[in-house]
């Protein structure tokens, strides 16, 4: 690892190759480093800009994310826990189906593939993603089977003028496996359209629906097909992960991972992973910190946040799942793929409304162009 160089930290170092072409005069007094991302920021904005008939399928987790919203002024007389008063409470879909609807508003024709119960919030997801344009043909419905609903309790005083703070996340699922028949049809149907994908995404949250057998299944189809592979495992379900090209970890999963193996850095530990489980990329989650991608064949890449203020970070790996498609989809280089992931984190870390998680093409354009006049202003 000692010669690699980690790229874009701080907006100020770049390859050499790039440096050989672009020691020219420096404009708006930035330097040919900063220049050339600010040149690159550009680009992704007018990319994204432009329409395309890309197809991707993603199969994973369903569920529903709930936000009771409140004021917490006094404890209870019985136990010190606070009480909350409801002022709001919504709702929108999660998982798999929250990375759904970012890929319909990147303009993707996408096909969602997983589970949901027969029950008020499996149908409610149904109709919101229905609502919305995204195709819910395939997405089973179980009989019996309870829809995986996450509530969140956020709160403030109402004498004071402050954020939220989350007060509980309360969890209903169902721990029982998808019954085979469903998950066979499922992963049948799935890999019809992987056939003509142009990226498949595999999102699990340990739900059940991705599954050893059925994860094999479609790995081994899309890279006949060599049709890119996306996935966001929980870090017990790796092993259903071999030769998949692009991974996404938080930075906690990479801290975690590196403690297991026994080395000393986190780059150890991810070209450590990289090796063992036969991937391309695996890119690192850190929030404040930034993205940071680790590749088999190429050197570091590292893209710094640019936010001053983080309010939260729900969906974060969601929006970078879709980023990724995006730049997949556009034939972007790492460099550029780590500067739009990062734009795209950055629109969930800077969010301060529910409504706001969800990854948006308007969102991910004005992130980007915020960024390139930050870098431009800072030098003037």
């Amino acid at each position: 690892m000692s010669s690699m160089r980690v790229f874009l930290q701080n907006y100020a170092i770049q390859s050499n190759e790039e440096q050989s072409t672009n020691n020219r005069g420096s404009t708006m007094g930035m330097s040919d480093e900063e220049e050339a991302v600010y040149e690159d920021l550009k680009n992704l904005k007018s990319l994204l800009k432009q329409t395309g008939e890309s197809k991707v399928v993603l199969i994973g987790d369903i569920m529903m994310d709930c936000y009771i919203h409140g004021y917490a002024n006094n404890l209870n007389s019985r136990a010190p826990v606070p009480v909350l008063r409801e002022t709001m409470r919504e709702e929108d879909v999660g998982a798999a189906a929250h990375v759904g609807r970012g890929l319909n508003s990147m303009g993707f024709q996408s096909y969602l593939f997983g589970v949901v119960g027969d029950d008020r919030a499996g149908l409610n997801i149904l109709q919101s993603l229905d609502d919305e344009g995204v195709s819910t043909a395939g997405i089973s419905i179980i009989d019996g089977r309870t829809t995986t609903v996450k509530t969140r309790m956020l709160a403030t005083r109402e004498s004071l003028v402050s954020d939220e703070q989350l007060l509980l996340r309360w969890d209903v699922e169902d721990d029982n496996p998808v019954p085979l028949e469903a998950s066979q049809s499922l992963y049948d149907n799935a890999i019809r359209e992987v056939e003509k994908a142009d990226v498949v995404i595999l999102s699990d949250y340990g739900q059940g629906v991705v599954n050893d057998v059925g994860a094999d299944r479609v790995i081994k189809t899309a890279r006949s097909k060599n049709v890119p592979i996306i996935a966001d495992p929980k870090l017990t379900g790796l092993h259903r992960t071999h030769g998949v090209n692009w991974i996404l970890f938080q930075s906690q999963g990479l801290e975690l991972m590196r403690r297991r193996l026994g080395v000393s850095t986190g780059s150890e530990a991810a070209m450590q992973l990289i090796e063992t489980h036969d991937w391309n990329h695996l890119v690192v989650l850190s929030g404040e910190a930034g993205v940071t991608i680790y590749s088999r064949d190429e050197e570091v890449v590292h893209a710094p946040c640019t936010l001053d203020d983080l309010r939260q970070m729900i969906g974060l790996i969601d929006a970078a799942a879709v980023a990724i498609a995006v730049a997949i989809s556009k034939n972007m280089s790492v460099r550029n793929t780590a500067l739009l992931a990062n734009a795209a984190c950055e629109c969930i870390l800077g969010a301060d409304k529910t409504e706001s998680f969800v990854l948006s093409r308007e969102d991910l354009i004005d992130r980007i162009g915020e960024m390139s006049w930050n870098l431009q202003v800072s030098k003037r």
